[in-house]
């Protein structure tokens, strides 16, 4: 069997990586499964990937870019993905990972109409979700850790929305029985959302969020959180 391979899409900001870690590293505790059959790859330097089939799952992380910007590492990696769902390869994609894997299969990601969604958030299951092999026996509401501008506004043809929030229809999508996007964040803790949220405080209030009230309303999120651990449990 191939390794688990984390595919970078980005990295978070460099005074929180140097407190923190970074997105691969927060993927890493999360899955917890032994490093050594692990690889961590950095898509958006637009280095050559493996071959699909010599993988046993892939993770795709989050980024600070944006699907639409169309880079030319974004169109390979999307090209990839694609290739890897159509193999029975294992996906997860989150946030950006996410939202690339929908484009990747045809559906339309943009910013948002109603713009950012930030903080913790109850996510609701979907009645399809309880026969899914991921979400299977987690309770119907979960709180979970968002950040984003962009979203899927369309999910591509014979996908399944599996899970929504008040602000976002499409927090959670399947593909086939092994491909998933989540919208929201299972790898960060509380920690790293309340630094998120400081971190862009400027942006957050020039877009009239109340970012006193946003830092309040975080709290830990272990049922998202387990959805990492659920993948990897998946991929075996």
């Amino acid at each position: 069997m191939g390794y688990l391979a984390i595919i970078e899409a980005g990295r978070t900001f460099p005074r929180l990586a140097v407190r923190l870690g970074d997105f691969s590293d927060w993927m890493i505790a999360g899955l917890e499964i032994e490093r050594r059959r692990l690889r961590v790859l950095p898509a958006f330097s637009g280095g050559e990937l493996p071959s699909p089939s010599t993988l046993s799952g892939v993770v795709v992380t989050g980024s600070h870019a944006m699907v639409t910007d169309c880079c030319p590492w974004m169109r390979q990696l999307a090209g990839w993905l694609k290739e890897a769902v159509a193999r029975s390869v294992p996906v997860l994609g989150i946030c950006f990972g996410h939202q690339l894997l929908a484009h990747a299969l045809g559906g339309v990601v943009a910013y948002h109409p109603q713009g950012r969604e930030v903080g913790t958030v109850k996510v609701c299951l979907k009645e399809d979700a309880g026969d899914d092999p991921l979400f299977a026996g987690i309770p119907k509401i979960f709180s979970a850790q968002v950040f984003h501008a962009q979203s899927v506004l369309k999910v591509p043809p014979g996908s399944r929305v599996l899970a929504s929030s008040d602000f976002e229809p499409h927090q959670a999508v399947a593909y086939g029985t092994g491909a998933w996007g989540l919208q929201f964040h299972p790898e960060f803790d509380a920690g790293i959302m309340r630094s998120y949220i400081a971190a862009e405080a400027g942006t957050l209030l020039s877009e009239g969020h109340d970012v006193g009230k946003l830092l309040a309303g975080v709290q830990d999120t272990p049922v998202s959180a387990g959805l990492l651990a659920g993948f990897a449990k998946f991929v075996g």
